[in-house]
């Protein structure tokens, strides 16, 4: 079935790809219209047009319509896709030191976040990543602290000891339901919905942005605040995309993507701060969790020998001020 579902996507992408012109870009992502990321991929796409006189269009497709993130990651070296939001750790499988920034409990808060994305640390992983795919990373954009629902709280590790928990599917993402005793299960992101409603998982873990605008609160009574890792996305072009663009243009590039990523990082920060409230309001159950515990259970995984990321890496990340 996944098989089928891939050829039949990359035949869509190929068919796609086949009607753009060398100008025009194409921006593929899985978040839903709603969903912040979407309006800054559109400001983005507006802006590149203007600010290159109509010379480059960008057409932005949501929803998973080019496939799911492995599927977009792949469409970078098969020329399907020419831009993508993915999470660190899909980066991370080509180059496992970027992985480093979705890591659990390796931020302190939003500002430790946003210094890191400022950093020559993050700069350094970027460059990284680029020598050894081709794909360029523009900018990084917040996309939140990652929560768990159930249709029960989960307090304590001790509460989620079996728990059948999505996750997408990225091996660093596993790295915290297994330090907790759960059981991580990847699903495709379009799909998470239906397995909470059908009960083939007992919760999953998103930002609370996530959570509202694809209603798992639906299907989830509980939000446990357990904030276990500040994740983010780099906005990467293909290399195929890049070598298309002049030198000025691709400075023009980079500064429209990096105001998006600074923009959309702070718009979904002012989310965060207002949707407890707005899930409280709604019948959710909100609950404030102590991180401790969790953080003291993932810390030895952070330095095992088959992480991505050098010892010396993560020290410096955490040193970040």
């Amino acid at each position: 079935m996944r098989a089928r579902h891939q050829l039949s996507t990359l035949v869509a992408a190929l068919a796609l790809a086949s009607t753009v012109h060398a100008d025009d870009f194409v921006f593929g992502h899985i978040y839903e219209a709603s969903h912040s990321h979407h309006k800054w991929a559109q400001w983005a796409a507006e802006e590149i047009e203007k600010r290159s006189d109509g010379r480059h269009t960008v057409e932005v497709f949501p929803s998973s319509q080019l496939g799911n993130e492995v599927e977009l990651n792949e469409g970078l070296d098969l020329a399907t896709v020419d831009l993508i939001y993915t999470g660190n750790a899909f980066a991370g499988n080509a180059y496992p030191p970027i992985a480093l920034g979705s890591a659990p409990f390796v931020f302190r808060d939003f500002d430790h976040w946003l210094a890191y994305s400022r950093s020559d640390l993050f700069q350094e992983l970027a460059q990284g990543y680029e020598e050894t795919t081709g794909h360029v990373p523009l900018g990084l954009i917040y996309f939140g602290q990652r929560h768990v629902t159930a249709n029960e709280p989960k307090l304590a590790p001790d509460d989620m000891q079996g728990m059948k928990i999505r996750v997408p599917d990225a091996q660093l993402l596993l790295m915290f339901p297994r330090a907790v005793g759960a059981n991580p299960t990847p699903i495709a992101f379009s799909e998470v919905y239906l397995a909470l409603q059908q009960g083939v998982v007992d919760g999953q873990e998103n930002p609370l942005p996530i959570i509202r605008a694809m209603k798992f609160d639906e299907v989830q009574s509980d939000i446990s605040l357990t904030g276990h890792i500040f994740d983010s996305q780099p906005i990467i072009m293909s290399g195929d995309a890049w070598s298309r663009l002049s030198e000025e243009d691709q400075a023009m590039f980079r500064d429209v993507f990096r105001e998006a990523g600074e923009q959309g990082s702070l718009d979904i920060q002012q989310q965060e701060q207002e949707l407890v409230t707005w899930f409280e309001d709604n019948g959710t159950n909100v609950h404030e969790v102590d991180r401790a515990p969790f953080a003291e259970l993932v810390r030895p995984y952070l330095t095992a020998d088959d992480v991505g990321w050098s010892s010396e890496q993560l020290e410096r990340l955490e040193a970040i001020e």
